[in-house]
């Protein structure tokens, strides 16, 4: 067991995380991101490898100009080539250019990459890893060795993988890095091997670095972390090559909140700090997702939300809040008044279960349900239905007429609607038209249209994502389908619903949904 309570959290979003599947970071998505997880609190920020491409040398010229409260940024690079001194080399020389004040240096110590990858001898590969951090140390970087590949090394040969990590103290490590390159270790072997580590060199700080090949980079990050290691690498939230890297909102929520450590964060803006990220890297965060996911407190059976109303921990391993989350009690048809009455008492506290209003809106949200309707995933919309039961809902707008065309075939080859709408805000109609690459694209750009000149706020709000699930599908052509939209701005991410036998229609009432539900949710604000 580690004696230190303090675990440093390094951060590789911005280098390890932009190798995931679809994620492809501009320079101002990453100094957005940048900037968040330094207002977060994390210890280091590894922005990238400054040697790899234009865009990296242009990000870190950036950087140059942005003065971080908490986090020391770090860049990342290999050990100098064989056969050149290392001030000659090219990505030394591009790690130094970047001006961090922490760099982080990957090197062999599994043989297998030493002789088939690298094809040098190990003695050569021992110097080359001595050498290269000796000359970082020399110019004034803090410098962390990253031991790529070191727990399958040291499982194939480990007196070699451990006589690399001593070249590298002796060549002035600050840190080393223990990396589960493959990601194919179990949590047991970490523990094993990284204790093995600490103990053969207690003077040094020793990192935890893990992917998640087989599911376990978190329990495995945790059990490294329980062997003595005091830096845990990953990413938001989770992010990386393959099956992605240790998922760092749950290793820090887990260090804090399960095992007493400092991890030198505001805990509290864990979940804001998750979805930012994971916005700007236009990569839904699951609703599922620990601590940190939409439904992570959300309660569905009757059972457990009376539970939970009673008392809280009986079903809820933290607070919500405790990690900047809510609870939130999921509506559905099998619903009773003690689910329905926390939501319809943010309107109306004083009401309680045996009032009449309670009863109705439970009634009849039963039978919209029964018609399609599946409130639990679209808050947005089933706050705007209570508020409607209540008789305190007041429209932003009226939708007088609203008409789609589409032209077959199109003259680009491409699909062409037109949309024409006409509303009505206080008294004052307008109509606008507008063409997009659908007919949902279209009505959006046309209510926007329409809409901007009266509630310019608007402009704050997107869509994010759109779904079409077929209700009774056996009615084939003719089945209900149940269109849900999930609509963001500059603070929450809401969901809206529309039920119809006609796709249109569908997408258009989880539409207008989406622009009252912002428009309300502003004059709440």
């Amino acid at each position: 067991m580690s004696d230190f309570k303090k675990i440093e959290i390094f951060d590789s979003t911005l280098r390890d995380g932009s190798q995931g599947e679809g994620i492809s970071f501009s320079v101002q998505d990453k100094l957005k991101i940048a900037t968040i997880l330094d207002e977060f609190g994390v210890t280091y920020i590894e922005a990238g490898n400054p040697g790899s491409n234009p865009k990296e040398l242009r990000f870190f010229e950036e950087l140059k100009n942005v003065e971080f409260k908490n986090a020391k940024l770090c860049a990342f690079g290999s050990t100098a080539r064989a056969g050149k001194p290392v001030c000659e080399d090219a990505n030394i020389i591009a790690l130094l250019s970047a001006n961090t004040p922490a760099v982080a240096i990957f090197g062999k110590t599994w043989d297998l990459h030493v002789t088939e990858i690298l094809h040098i001898s190990l003695e050569d590969n021992k110097k080359i890893v001595k050498d290269t951090l000796a000359y970082l140390k020399e110019k004034g970087k803090e410098v962390i060795f990253d031991a790529e590949h070191f727990y399958d090394g040291y499982k194939n040969n480990p007196s070699y993988a451990m006589e690399v990590l001593a070249c590298a103290v002796e060549g002035g490590a600050d840190v080393l890095a223990l990396c589960d390159t493959n990601g194919g270790c179990m949590p047991d072997e970490i523990a094993e091997i990284t204790a093995a580590v600490t103990t053969a060199f207690p003077d040094v700080r020793v990192g935890i670095h893990c992917h998640n090949d087989t599911g376990c980079a978190v329990a495995n990050s945790m059990s490294a972390v329980k062997s003595g290691a005091v830096q845990v690498q990953g990413t938001f939230v989770g992010y990386g090559e393959r099956c992605g890297n240790a998922d760092l909102s749950t290793i820090i929520a887990n260090l804090a909140l399960k095992c007493g450590y400092d991890v030198g964060v505001d805990l509290t803006q864990l979940r804001l700090t998750a979805r930012k990220i994971a916005e700007i890297s236009n990569v839904r965060l699951a609703h599922n997702h620990p601590y940190v996911g939409k439904s992570a407190f959300g309660h569905k059976a009757g059972m457990h939300i009376d539970g939970v109303q009673k008392c809280s921990r009986s079903f809820e391993h933290v607070p919500p809040e405790s990690v900047g989350n809510e609870r939130k009690f999921l509506m559905s048809e099998v619903a009773g008044r003690g689910t329905v009455l926390p939501k319809i008492q943010k309107f109306a506290p004083e009401l309680d279960k045996k009032s009449p209003e309670t009863g109705i809106i439970t009634e009849e949200l039963k039978k919209r349900e029964n018609a399609g309707y599946h409130y639990e995933a679209a808050e947005a919309s089933f706050d705007l239905f209570v508020k409607k039961q209540l008789g305190l809902y007041k429209p932003h707008f009226n939708v007088i007429m609203y008409k789609v065309l589409d032209d077959f075939p199109a003259p680009d080859g491409e699909q062409q609607s037109n949309a024409m709408i006409k509303i009505e805000v206080d008294g004052k109609i307008t109509m606008s038209c507008a063409s997009g690459n659908g007919p949902v694209n279209a009505l959006d750009k046309a209510m926007r249209d329409a809409l901007s000149c009266f509630y310019p706020e608007i402009s704050d709000m997107h869509l994010m994502d759109y779904k079409v699930r077929v209700i009774e599908s056996g009615l084939t052509t003719d089945s209900k389908t149940r269109v849900m939209i999930d609509s963001a701005d500059s603070n929450s991410v809401f969901t809206t619903i529309g039920v119809s036998s006609d796709i249109i229609k569908a997408s258009f009432r989880a539409l207008v949904d989406s622009f009252e539900y912002k428009l309300s949710k502003k004059e709440n604000e």
